[in-house]
């Protein structure tokens, strides 16, 4: 039997798998499946070897990936009849329970993202392997796309070949422009991609366009022209089957159109592997007490260090390195540092690339901007990540830029994430320690900065450990708890001054682990005194107040309650209430009580 014959049965198999699997099921996607049959068959039986990386991006079809698992020997074909079910590796969408799965999908337009920072990774570790990533034409709608093409062809990434499965439809109508691959061609070009279109059932073709990107000196796509529901009569090119499942009548009819005469006798190269990251620790400065130094300023160095030490640790920079002060690790370290420009989703899904294959990457700009990522770190959650985040300029503090600056929903974004840590430091001693923590720690990270220079309140012999706290002022005599994070812990000790004046005795705790914290020794804390608690924070409802008092009940809170303006951020943090008289004259109210 011909090579192009057997990967032509293959891929009847591969179609036949995937039907099966979904109706033992009772859901899933099979039509996406058959469309890309072909695809998955080269692809997996012909192109991918041991050192290559594969992304489905077109999540959905997972069906068809578990697979071609199965008929490439990585999984049991007997599990396939598991889809979908909870005790199952098999999910509707891929994610990293999956062993064999690097980069999980399913929310479309993210794979090409992941796929540069492979990449990158790659050419990075002086890795010969290539990165295959097969997007569904719907999602090229989604500008993430254009994003991270945009980032391929200006790194020159001719390891990087992106197949698109243009079958025309999507779940509610025809795609935006059908199945004209021209347009396809004609935007993937414009970005700098060479672009390759063929029909997408024929294995000839599709052998002639991937020998073509191998040879290329630049990023590829593979413009491929398909048949949704390719193979069985009643499905194809039809409205309505997306997302559907083929009862067991119309699972009959269709394999009786799905006919293999011989089984073919294919092996694959492919093996994925699961990369590993050894943390080494690092000098950090020396700072003396009361120096006054901003927390993005000690975290721009202690990026440097640890970049010394660790060869696995890249930073990925939005275009504003020189306010989050990635600039020293850039200048340091420049063939460790990527520009993403002003692309904050796909410098997420960038960063989930290196993650995938055993880098630390280190993902700045300001807090406000990681909103826009929002969708990509969520994901980046099911694929098992390990990825820094730190967003610079948070609060209102930041002063004079006014609220579209401000970072003041940034914290509630990874609070949300059961395993993501979330770390708040108020001094350049605490930020330095805390970025040695969250390097060591694997899985994904926030740090919030601060723009404004602040005191520098802790010794250098300080330790600080994820999930811990600092009681910083305390007596027996305590009439409340006070509670704070970054900036606000100068407030909160400047009103522990203002009250001793008043003969009042309050404890002041600095939250710096806002997720997760010592949940045993915060009730203790707040217990001895009288459960009277104040939690302020520079901030928007949902930050730190909440997971305070999701542990210690109720509590009184100042946080920013209205879109703030622009100003001096001393005179922010007086007019919105989150200052040092504002603590006060609660803390005397709740005295009063």
């Amino acid at each position: 039997m011909g090579f192009v014959k057997q990967l032509e049965r293959m891929a009847t198999k591969l179609r036949i798998d995937s039907l099966k699997s979904t109706t033992a099921a009772g859901s899933g996607h099979p039509t996406s499946c058959l469309s890309c049959a072909d695809i998955m068959s080269v692809l997996f039986f012909s192109e991918l070897q041991e050192d290559d990386e594969f992304i489905m991006s077109k999540g959905h079809a997972a069906p068809i990936l578990w697979a071609a698992f199965a008929e490439a020997g990585l999984i049991s074909v007997d599990e396939l009849a598991n889809l979908r079910k909870f005790d199952s590796l098999l999910e509707g969408h891929p994610t990293a329970r999956m062993p064999l799965i690097k980069v999980a999908s399913g929310s479309l337009g993210q794979g090409l993202s992941a796929g540069v920072g492979m990449a990158l990774a790659k050419k990075l570790d002086n890795n010969n392997g290539r990165v295959y990533v097969l997007l569904g034409d719907g999602e090229i709608a989604e500008g993430s796309v254009w994003e991270a093409a945009s980032s391929a062809a200006h790194y020159k990434l001719d390891n990087l070949c992106a197949i698109v499965d243009v079958n025309r439809l999507g779940q509610s109508q025809q795609t935006m422009h059908g199945r004209d691959v021209r347009k396809y061609k004609k935007k993937f070009k414009a970005f700098g991609l060479k672009a390759f279109v063929i029909n997408g059932h024929r294995v000839r073709q599709l052998l002639w366009a991937l020998d073509k990107a191998k040879k290329s000196k630049r990023p590829c796509v593979i413009i491929a022209k398909t048949v949704k529901g390719k193979g069985v009569s009643f499905l194809e090119d039809r409205e309505g089957w997306h997302g559907k499942a083929l009862n067991e009548e119309e699972l009959k009819k269709a394999l009786h159109e799905l006919v293999i005469k011989k089984e073919p006798q294919l092996s694959s190269n492919f093996k994925p592997k699961k990369y590993s990251y050894e943390f080494q620790d690092f000098e950090t400065t020396k700072y003396n007490l009361t120096d006054m130094i901003s927390t993005r300023e000690a975290f721009g160095k202690a990026l440097e260090s640890l970049g010394k030490e660790n060869k696995k640790v890249v930073a990925l920079d939005g275009d504003v390195k020189n306010s989050t002060m990635t600039e020293y690790f850039f200048k340091a370290y420049p063939e460790r540092g990527f520009e993403c420009f002003i692309a904050e989703q796909n410098m997420a899904g960038i960063a989930l690339g290196f993650s995938a294959l055993g880098f630390t990457p280190f993902v700045a700009t300001f807090g406000a901007f990681l909103t826009r990522a929002h969708d990509f770190i969520r994901m980046a959650q099911y694929s098992d990540a390990n990825i820094k985040f730190v967003g610079s300029h948070s609060g209102v503090s930041i002063g004079e830029d006014g609220p579209s600056q401000m970072g003041l929903e940034d914290m509630s974004m990874f609070l949300s994430m059961p395993e993501a840590r979330v770390l708040y430091p108020c001094d350049a001693t605490s930020t330095e320690k805390l970025v040695s923590e969250m390097a060591e720690h694997k899985g994904i990270t926030y740090l919030r900065t601060t723009r404004e220079k602040t005191p520098v309140i802790y010794e250098h012999t300080e330790e600080f450990e994820i999930g811990k706290l600092k009681v910083l002022r305390k007596s027996k005599k305590d009439k409340a708890l006070i509670i704070a994070a970054g900036v606000c812990v100068h407030e909160a000790l400047k009103a522990y001054g203002l009250l001793q004046k008043k003969n009042i005795n309050v404890r002041v705790i600095d939250l710096y682990s806002v997720k997760p914290f010592d949940e045993d020794e915060l009730v203790e804390q707040a217990e001895e005194c009288k459960n009277k608690v104040l939690v302020v924070e520079d901030h928007y409802f949902g930050g730190i107040g909440s997971v305070v008092s999701s542990t210690v009940g109720k509590i009184e809170h100042l946080f920013i309650k209205e879109v703030p303006r622009s100003g001096k951020p001393e005179e922010l943090r007086q007019n919105y209430k989150i200052d040092a008289d504002a603590i006060v004259d609660k803390i005397l109210k709740m005295k009063g009580k």
